[in-house]
């Protein structure tokens, strides 16, 4: 008789408790990333001075922050942010250049399983790339124009408690820009990177 009452006791504390984590989950409308992410852009950028010489983006890392609402359990907007990485880009075999790029993502995410521990999402959004502190090792004056693009995502939030999770994320930007040496236009190039990340999330 005792062990059919704790049996019965311990069947309600765990549907107590699940049904309060759940309850949690769906309040904590909020959530925030910090993470460490690697920017890889694209293998094949292209080629500048009329296609004769090639350009190669070194990939680098950086520190990336993301700020997210949920509209729903399932639908979250999420806005990417992080401190200005900065490349090298080789040109004709060459290191020719450095730059650094802000490269803000908005995008809206689908949680497919929001309460449970491992909760995977797709995303898909738009970004926005704006170049500054470009140097040529010349001496010339570099320009990169800002760029306007799709961008999607793919990651899992794997849950320690209903506020705080860790979770990894891959990310891929479209990104096209002008090069300008001293004012003249010699190409284009695309960056399209690949975003590799590890972070540390934190629901309210």
């Amino acid at each position: 008789m005792k062990g059919k009452i704790y049996f019965t006791l311990l069947n309600t504390i765990l549907i107590l408790g699940a049904v309060n984590t759940q309850a949690n989950a769906a309040d904590y409308r909020w959530q925030i990333r910090g993470a460490v992410s690697n920017i890889d852009p694209t293998s094949s950028p292209g080629s500048i001075f009329d296609k004769t010489a090639k350009v190669d983006i070194e990939d680098t890392f950086g520190l990336t922050g993301t700020i997210g609402y949920f509209v729903t359990p399932n639908v979250a907007l999420d806005l990417l942010v992080g401190l200005p990485p900065k490349h090298d880009i080789i040109v004709a075999g060459a290191n020719a250049a450095t730059t650094k790029h802000l490269p803000p993502i908005l995008s809206v995410q689908y949680h497919f399983s929001p309460n449970a521990k491992i909760s995977p999402y797709i995303g898909a959004g738009i970004n926005y790339t704006y170049f500054f502190d470009e140097k040529l090792k010349s001496g010339g004056d570099l320009h990169l124009s800002s760029s306007v693009g799709w961008a999607a995502q793919l990651g899992a939030d794997i849950r320690l408690t209903p506020e705080w999770s860790v979770g990894a994320d891959v990310r891929y930007a479209d990104i096209k820009t002008d090069v300008k040496i001293n004012g003249d236009k010699v190409g284009s190039v695309d960056v399209d990177p690949t975003i590799y990340s590890l972070n540390v999330g934190y629901r309210f």
